[in-house]
């Protein structure tokens, strides 16, 4: 996202006829969900996991989207899918009879 929006200030800034600055990249950690309820986040300052992980990804993933109404849908959808405690079976199976006859 960063990249991008770099990029965009590259091309309004080469309109201009001005001249394009540098990408610098910043590393500030990665996250991941780990299961329901739990994650891990390697931060430049700080490692720590669990809920309280999974809460910072689930808020940090909100954040970044745009507007208002697209983070209370996805926040939605999300209570919805993490409410029933179903877990979705996504099997591969070869339609193909074994054997073959």
């Amino acid at each position: 996202m960063r990249q991008a929006a770099h990029a965009a200030r590259g091309i309004l800034r080469r309109i201009r006829g001005e001249p394009t600055t540098r990408f610098t990249y910043h590393d500030k950690g990665s996250m991941a969900i780990i299961g329901r309820g739990s994650a891990i986040a390697d931060l430049v300052w700080t490692r720590f996991d669990g809920l309280l992980a999974w809460f910072a990804w689930l808020f940090i993933h909100i954040l970044m989207l745009i507007g208002f109404r697209n983070r209370l849908a996805v926040l939605f959808q999300w209570a919805i899918s993490y409410t029933p405690y179903q877990r979705s079976v996504r099997l591969i199976t070869n339609t193909d009879q074994v054997g073959g006859s």
